[in-house]
């Protein structure tokens, strides 16, 4: 496993992380277990969850089971320390199905200090060293929009200021050591980094958001932050969904997969992408590579990239994803990478 500084928070984690967004819904508890199991064995010690999981389907009933997954797994283990845990505080929610703390959930201090012990408490744990922003307060382009052509932000938005504050009071209790954002834009990952200066708040550590053959909209702009300002990625779903895999070419649907059981992510659902994905899968095989394991080792390879969120629903994905760090893509794939993007840029936002 290779490692990489988190920030400037002075932590190394594994440049593999591992994702747990299915865990509770297409993954029970066991597999759960197993998936922890196997991951720290490789020298994975780094993992990503939150308090709006599972979400492949979303569900009211399931929310929560992922953090819970991982707590019966600390109980039992015993090895806090020898991991980096980050979670996540929703964003206010538009979705019915799906709501928290009563369906007022701004990114204001009652808010995130209920979603702070919470989370402690599914968790079993008494501190979380990476906690993070789920998604912006305000309205920003996300989740496959592009760009931004008016400002509408929703009646009782919280400002940045606001939500920095509230995540300093955690730090400073020491529930947590470190804070980040995801699914953020550069004027806020400018923003906060502002505040923090001049209010010596906490400092940002870390922005998780998509990044992947198929979406590589961080490279403009962003990417500066993570290698001036030490703002590291954590880059998620870098198989696009499983899109990147090839198993979907052709229209085909397999049972239990991602398009299978949670319909509603149409982030990829792009003209373009059926044919950027298959234009990356022929990379691979003419390389004598996985489909999957050229799009993993591309998001490794990137000097912005601190870490790599990979997911996985069975034992062989898992392997496959983090055997993934033992591979260098040669100079002629990623020319043949660049080709491909230079005709199909960003499909998928």
């Amino acid at each position: 496993m290779l490692y990489r500084k988190l920030g400037r928070t002075g932590l190394d984690v594994s440049v593999i992380c591992l994702g747990t967004m299915t865990w509770g819904s297409q993954n029970t508890e066991a597999e759960a277990h197993a998936q922890l199991d196997y991951a720290l064995a490789q020298g994975v010690n780094f993992i990503d969850t939150a308090e709006g999981y599972p979400v492949t389907p979303v569900s009211a009933e399931t929310t929560g089971k992922t953090e819970e997954y991982i707590g019966s797994w600390i109980a039992g283990r015993g090895k806090r320390d020898d991991f980096i845990l980050a979670t996540k505080v929703a964003g206010p929610s538009r979705d019915p199905v799906r709501q928290f703390r009563g369906g007022n959930n701004h990114l204001d201090r009652r808010n995130i200090e209920l979603a702070v012990d919470a989370s402690l408490k599914r968790l079993q744990t008494d501190y979380i060293d990476l906690y993070q922003v789920h998604w912006p307060d305000r309205k920003v382009p996300s989740f496959g929009a592009r760009g931004l052509t008016e400002l509408a932000d929703p009646e009782g938005t919280v400002p940045i200021a606001e939500t920095l504050d509230a995540l300093t009071d955690p730090v400073k209790a020491g529930k947590v050591r470190h804070v980040g954002v995801s699914n953020e834009t550069a004027w806020g990952v400018a923003e906060y980094l502002r505040l923090s200066r001049d209010q010596a708040q906490a400092r940002i550590a870390s922005i998780q958001n998509a990044y992947s053959l198929l979406n590589r909209q961080f490279e403009a702009g962003l990417s500066e932050f993570s290698l001036r300002e030490d703002v590291s990625l954590l880059a998620y779903s870098p198989l696009a969904s499983g899109n990147l895999t090839g198993k979907y070419l052709g229209g085909v649907i397999p049972a239990g997969s991602r398009r299978a059981v949670a319909s509603q992510f149409v982030r990829y659902d792009s003209p373009q992408q059926p044919e950027a994905s298959a234009r990356y899968v022929a990379i691979a095989h003419a390389f004598g590579l996985d489909p999957a394991t050229l799009a993993l080792a591309f998001v490794n390879s990137r000097p912005f990239v601190t870490s790599n969120i990979i997911g996985a629903t069975s034992p062989e994905q898992l392997r496959t994803a983090i055997a993934s760090i033992d591979v260098t893509l040669p100079d002629e794939a990623l020319a043949a990478i660049e080709a491909v993007n230079r005709i199909l840029p960003d499909p998928c936002p």
